[in-house]
């Protein structure tokens, strides 16, 4: 009997083509002020994948693009990162670039536009690869010969100083991680070596004012996993010690304050922030990962947490927020490192099922962290990742739009859902229908046209 793999199925099935569609059709009114680019990226197989195997975190990359300009939606354009493997498979000359160690991958994780470019990220030891601004490929990217490894899916960009923290790893390095800078210019400005307990497996980091937040928990490169086969060799140590690190920002590695934390995993942090000597950090704990389902995120309900991290006594208190099933939480960015007042995640309906026999997406989730209250929006299909978009430079945390692509089940399409921040369960201000599926993904962000 021929092995199925969820991530294979439904609408995390790959598409087939790449399309190029102009004029969308929209349900409502986009916003005046809304001028740059919805950009999404998540796994897209080019060639089909061995089903026993595949690893929703290997698929080969492909971003999708919604450019929004005075009240229209120019365009829909959807491609493949072409790493050298995918543009083989597309008949293609590869396209140069210093790709690392061998380590050329076609970034399936998140996408982001620093510096006048636009880039196609991913973790583990690959290099970001740089696009233009219609998605088209131009290669592996070192940032300007400044980067000497690989880099990281989840960059932080501090609102004050435009430029990008992160924590990079690679199996290779062995028991280190890498934390750099990288300034407005787009080149990295510091690099420091950071020592951790083993081939670490960093999904996210965290910024505050002072320090950058290392998560250093049981989930490391297996050799073992590796021989079997599996794309992402990564797994759950029973033996590994479960840490949280803080390295002032302009410290060194002998800096980091290391505080103990009961073994978990955490894909996401939502934000944090420094108040009265201690760290504050709202993110998702998952329990475990991949300890049993090797092949993609499912160990266990994850749920909203704040952990407080003390340097001074090196304690890690922790307070349950929201015990429903929830991911993906994302804030304003101009308050990355800084007090926040709200916070959005994708809820995961555990009652509901796909025909995959995966959890849906079947909500998002607006988090009031001063009341503690929430306000939820469901959907039919499932809703990926909510991004925060001001209304201008000068507005409120509260004062915009929330943008979410949803998958619209009558269609076997997406649409990107456009509400009003104050008015989240409420009529939309705006629905652009796509003519094609997005596979369910990972992570995007709004690429303004202008600063």
């Amino acid at each position: 009997m021929t092995p199925t793999n969820p991530y294979l199925l439904g609408n995390y099935a790959p598409v087939a083509s790449e399309e190029t569609v102009t004029d969308l059709p929209v349900t409502g009114s986009l916003p005046s002020t809304l001028n740059g680019r919805y950009l999404r990226n998540g796994p897209n197989p080019i060639t089909p994948p061995d089903p026993a195997t595949y690893h929703w975190f290997t698929g080969d990359g492909m971003v999708h693009g919604i450019r929004i300009e005075d009240g229209k939606a120019r365009w829909y354009r959807n491609r493949w990162v072409r790493s050298e493997e995918v543009a083989t498979a597309l008949g293609e000359d590869p396209h140069p670039g210093p790709v690392v160690e061998g380590m050329d991958f076609s970034s399936n994780t998140n996408v982001i536009a620093h510096a006048g470019r636009t880039y196609a990220i991913v973790e583990a030891g690959a290099r970001p690869y740089e696009m233009t601004y219609e998605l088209d490929t131009v290669g592996a990217s070192d940032f300007q010969g400044t980067l000497p490894g690989g880099y990281t899916a989840h960059p932080k960009r501090d609102p004050q100083t435009g430029e990008l923290h992160a924590i990079s790893y690679y199996w290779a390095w062995g028991n280190h991680v890498q934390y750099s800078v990288v300034d407005v210019d787009g080149r990295v400005r510091r690099i420091v070596d950071i020592p951790v307990g083993g081939p670490v497996s960093i999904h996210d980091m965290s910024l505050t004012a002072s320090f950058a937040v290392i998560y250093d928990l049981p989930v490391v490169f297996s050799p073992e996993a590796l021989g079997e086969g599996f794309a992402f060799p990564y797994r759950w140590s029973e033996e590994y010690e479960s840490r949280v690190g803080l390295l002032p920002l302009e410290g060194t590695a002998d800096d980091v304050v290391w505080c103990d934390i009961d073994p978990c995993y955490v894909f996401h942090p939502m934000n944090a922030y420094d108040e009265d000597g201690v760290v504050v950090v709202d993110l998702v704990r998952h329990p475990k990962m991949f300890a049993t389902h090797l092949i993609g995120p499912d160990e266990g309900a994850p749920v909203l947490e704040r952990w407080r991290i003390d340097p001074g006594s090196g304690k890690v208190g922790t307070q349950l927020l929201d015990d429903r099933p929830q991911e993906f939480p994302r804030v304003d960015e101009r308050l990355v490192g800084r007090r926040h007042r709200y916070g959005y995640s994708a809820a995961l309906d555990t009652d509901a099922k796909d025909e995959a026999g995966l959890t849906m997406a079947g909500a998002l989730i607006k988090h009031d962290l001063t009341t503690g209250a929430s306000e939820t929006r469901a959907f039919q299909g499932g809703a990926g990742e909510a991004i925060f978009v001001p209304e201008s430079a000068s507005s409120g945390e509260d004062e915009g739009y929330v943008l979410s692509l949803v998958f619209d089940t009558e269609r076997e399409a997406s649409d990107l859902l456009v509400l009003h921040a104050q008015d989240f369960t409420g009529d939309p201000l705006a629905v652009v229908h796509l003519p094609v599926r997005v596979p369910y993904g990972f992570h995007g962000n709004w690429a303004a046209d202008t600063p």
